[in-house]
C-alpha cells in the first residue's frame, strides 16, 4: 500500500513539475510584419512644348523700281511690272519689254507657256521673279517666271531722249519706250542706209537691220530686231527701202550694248 501510495505521489509531482514549465515558457510571438516599402515616386516630367513647324518660307517682296536699280548683279529680284512689248514666243520662253511708273526692264527669256504667252498683252500688269543681270551694259531679269496680276493697265508714253544722248544720265533710261525727232539717216558704209546684221553678214528675211542716224552732231546705231518686228513688218519694210540724208522720227526700246542701241518699233520718213 505504501508502495503504490509513494509511486502516485511521484508521478502527480511529475504532472506538477511538467505544468510549471510548460507555463514558465514565454509565448512565442509572432515576428512583426515586415512593412511594405514606399512605392518610388516617379520624377517629375518635365512637359515640353510641341516643336512649332517651320513657318512657310514668305514670298519675297516685291521691289520698287529704285531698290531693283541698286540691287547688285545676280541677286534675287520680284518687281511688278507691266508689258509693253514682246519678241517672239520660242520654247516655252519669251523675252518682255517691261515697264512701271520709274522705270523699264528687259525680261530675258522668261519662262512662259504659249497660252500665257497670248496674254501678255501691252499693258498687261504681271509679277516677275529672276536675278538681276548684265550683258555687254545692258541689264536685264534672267532665269525669269512670272504670275499676272489682276488690276491696273499701264502703257509708258515715249520719252524723248535727244537731249540725253551723249549724257551719262541716259543710261538711267535703259529699256524705257523712247523716241528721237528730225534725225538724218547716215552713212552706214559704201553709200548703204543700212546692214543685215551688225557687219553685214546677214540677208534679207533672216536678219536683224542695223542703221545710224545723226542726232545733234553725232552718230547713233538703231536695230530693227527681227523677233520684234518681223521680216515683212512695215517697220521692217520700212527701213530696207531708206536712203542715207532721210529725215526720219524713230520709237522703240532703249536696248543696250557698249552703249544706247535701241529696238524701234516704228519709223516715220518725212
Amino acid at each position: 500500500m505504501k508502495k503504490i501510495f509513494a509511486l502516485l505521489l511521484a508521478l502527480s509531482m511529475v504532472f506538477a513539475l511538467a505544468a510549471c514549465g510548460q507555463a514558465a515558457a514565454p509565448a512565442a510571438t509572432e515576428a512583426p510584419a515586415a512593412e511594405e516599402a514606399p512605392a518610388a515616386e516617379e520624377p517629375a516630367v518635365e512637359e515640353v512644348p510641341a516643336a512649332e513647324e517651320p513657318a512657310e518660307a514668305s514670298e519675297a517682296a516685291v521691289m520698287s523700281y529704285a531698290e531693283y536699280a541698286a540691287a547688285d548683279v545676280d541677286a534675287e529680284v520680284v518687281v511688278e511690272c507691266y508689258v509693253q512689248a514682246k519678241q517672239s514666243w520660242w520654247d516655252n520662253k519669251v523675252t518682255v519689254y517691261a515697264a512701271d511708273e520709274d522705270g523699264a526692264y528687259f525680261l530675258y527669256d522668261m519662262a512662259c507657256s504659249e497660252e500665257d504667252n497670248e496674254k501678255l498683252v501691252p499693258g498687261q500688269k504681271i509679277r516677275v521673279h529672276g536675278f538681276k543681270g548684265e550683258w555687254a551694259g545692258e541689264v536685264e531679269i534672267m532665269d525669269a517666271s512670272f504670275e499676272f496680276v489682276d488690276g491696273e493697265s499701264f502703257v509708258a508714253e515715249a520719252l524723248d531722249v535727244a537731249p540725253l544722248l551723249g549724257t551719262d544720265e541716259l543710261a538711267a533710261h535703259m529699256n524705257q519706250f523712247i523716241s528721237v525727232s528730225d534725225a538724218v539717216v547716215a552713212d552706214k558704209g559704201d553709200g548703204a542706209a543700212f546692214f543685215y546684221n551688225w557687219d553685214n553678214s546677214g540677208e534679207d528675211g533672216n536678219s536683224d537691220l542695223y542703221f545710224d542716224l545723226e542726232i545733234n552732231g553725232a552718230v547713233y546705231t538703231f536695230v530693227v530686231r527681227r523677233y520684234l518686228t518681223a521680216p515683212g513688218s512695215e517697220v521692217y519694210e520700212a527701213v530696207k527701202n531708206l536712203n542715207v540724208g532721210d529725215t526720219v522720227d524713230v520709237e522703240g526700246f532703249l536696248y543696250w550694248y557698249e552703249g544706247p542701241q535701241p529696238h524701234i518699233s516704228s519709223i516715220v520718213v518725212k
